[in-house]
C-alpha cells in the first residue's frame, strides 16, 4: 500500500475525525443493546384457540383500554413474595385495560418471569410458552393470540415502572417488563402501571440465575402463582 505523509495539522484532525466515529459507534451500538433487551426477541406467535387461557374466558381480540381516571390494584403472587402494582388508564389506556383483562381471566396464573437482566428488567407474561411447569424452549416470543396498538408515553422510565414488551411499533400482546432503576429508555413501550408495594420481591427475582446474552434467560424461572385485581 502506497502511504502519503500527511502535515502534523492534517493529522490531527484525521485522528480527531477517526475517534469522533468510533465514538458514535459506540454510542449507536450501546443504545441498540438497550432497545433490543426489553423487546420481544422475536415476532409474536398467536396462541391456539384457548390454549394461553388461565382459570377464565380471556380475550381474543383487544380489550376495551381503560379510561383515564379508573386504577386498579393487581397482585401479582410469586414464591419469593407478593407484587402489587398499581395500574392506571392514565398511563396508557391500551395497556392498562389489556392486562387487567388479562389478569381477571386467570391468563398470567401460572406464567413465569423468563427474563431477568439485573440493574434493568425483569420480564413476564408469556402464557403461551412460558407456563410453569411446562416451560417452552421458544418462551418469549409468546402472546395471547392478539396484538394492539402503542399508548403514547408521558412518564419517565424509572424504578417500579411497570411497561408492555413488545417485537416492534403496534405489538403488544401479553408480555411485560419491570423496570429495576431509572433508565434511559427511548419511548417505544406502553407504560400502565407503577409497583406501590414489593420491590424488593422483585430484586429478589431479578437476583435469580441467567443466561446471560442478549436474552438473559431465567435458568430458574419464578411463576405468578396467581394474579388476581381489585376492584
Amino acid at each position: 500500500m502506497t502511504r502519503f505523509p500527511l502535515r502534523s495539522s492534517v493529522r490531527r484532525l484525521v485522528v480527531l475525525g477517526l475517534l469522533a466515529i468510533l465514538v458514535a459507534g459506540c454510542v449507536s451500538r450501546q443504545t441498540s443493546t438497550i432497545l433490543s433487551t426489553v423487546g420481544e426477541s422475536a415476532p409474536l406467535a398467536p396462541a391456539a384457540p384457548g390454549a394461553s387461557a388461565g382459570s377464565g374466558s380471556c380475550p381474543t381480540s383487544p380489550p376495551p383500554p381503560l379510561a383515564a381516571g379508573t386504577t386498579a390494584n393487581v397482585t401479582l403472587a410469586t414464591p419469593k413474595g407478593s407484587i402489587v402494582i398499581k395500574v392506571d388508564g392514565a398511563l396508557g389506556p391500551n395497556a392498562a385495560g389489556n392486562f387487567v383483562a388479562l389478569v381477571r381471566c386467570g391468563f398470567y396464573d401460572g406464567v413465569v418471569f423468563h427474563r431477568l437482566v439485573p440493574g434493568f428488567v425483569i420480564q413476564g407474561g408469556d402464557g403461551q410458552f412460558g407456563r410453569a411447569p411446562n416451560i417452552d424452549a421458544r418462551v418469549g416470543q409468546g402472546g395471547p393470540g392478539y396484538e394492539f396498538a402503542d399508548d403514547p408515553v408521558s412518564t419517565a422510565i424509572t424504578r417500579g415502572v411497570v411497561a408492555m414488551a413488545n417485537s416492534g411499533p403496534d405489538t403488544n400482546g401479553s408480555q411485560f417488563f419491570i423496570v429495576l432503576g431509572d433508565i434511559r429508555l427511548d419511548p417505544n413501550y406502553s407504560v400502565f402501571g407503577t409497583v406501590t408495594t414489593g420491590m424488593e420481591v422483585v430484586d429478589a427475582i431479578a437476583a435469580m440465575p441467567n443466561g446471560g446474552g442478549r436474552d438473559n434467560r431465567a435458568l430458574e424461572p419464578v411463576p405468578i402463582t396467581k394474579a388476581s385485581v381489585e376492584p
